[in-house]
């Protein structure tokens, strides 16, 4: 089993790897440094959206300084658009296009070393979609998809190495399980986002990256198949995803 993202680099027994992602540059830096000691552990770099204005000039010259002198990091992000009205995003509509700006930046980065893109889109479907139509071989993942059964033809149509990441809110939203009947079974990555959208039974409590198995577990069940067969597809895609097998 695999964890694509998370924010917190314990309790990972019994997992192959999990992708420790960036939102800024102290994470990154962090990511980078936790790698090290712990094989099982893998580095994304990158500046959240949400960061947008603690990005500064420089700060895209130090994540590719990070890809430079760490080839063994396997992503870029988790980088995108956010217009969610969370007290924490602040966001106004006039910094939209400081978002784009940034999210285009870390695509660049993705394409130039040749990593995942980390994407992170939130109510902003259709923006992000139209930025990343602008670009050809791209790799990357959706995180925490949210754009429901009719934008996920839009998401495909961007690349054939194009993924879905699916998190721990498919054990109690309905919906969710709806949307991931419509993904292709070789498009489909799981991840905690931890420490939070802990899946059941634990919902309510912080999440860590080996409650992934709660939703490899739900996958199963509602692909209708063994535990071991989704394990092995969805491994696959996670494989595939940042390290092109």
């Amino acid at each position: 089993m695999i964890d694509t993202h998370s924010h917190i680099a314990t309790n990972i027994e019994g997992l192959e790897f999990v992708v420790l992602s960036g939102s800024n540059i102290e994470d990154s830096i962090a990511n980078v440094e936790a790698i090290k000691n712990n094989p099982k552990l893998k580095a994304s770099v990158g500046i959240h959206p949400q960061k947008t204005s603690l990005a500064g000039r420089q700060a895209i010259s130090k994540i590719e300084d990070l890809l430079i002198n760490n080839k063994e990091i396997v992503a870029v992000g988790e980088c995108g658009l956010d217009q969610s009205n969370l007290p924490k995003s602040l966001f106004d509509k006039r910094d939209l296009p400081k978002q784009e700006k940034l999210f285009e930046k870390q695509i660049e980065l993705s394409l130039k070393y040749n990593k995942a893109l980390i994407v992170h889109s939130r109510k902003a479907t259709e923006e992000t979609i139209e930025i990343l139509k602008k670009y050809k071989n791209l790799r990357g993942v959706i995180h925490c998809y949210t754009g429901g059964k009719k934008r996920i033809k839009d998401y495909l149509s961007i690349s054939d190495n194009f993924y879905f990441g699916i998190d721990g809110n498919l054990t109690y939203e309905d919906g969710l399980v709806e949307v991931v009947k419509n993904i292709p079974k070789d498009r489909l990555v799981l991840e905690t986002d931890s420490p939070y959208l802990t899946p059941v039974p634990h919902r309510g409590e912080e999440n860590y990256p080996n409650n992934v198995k709660y939703i490899y577990q739900k996958v199963a069940e509602i692909w209708n198949i063994s535990l071991e067969e989704t394990e092995k597809i969805i491994d696959t895609n996670a494989k595939r995803l940042f390290y092109k097998i």
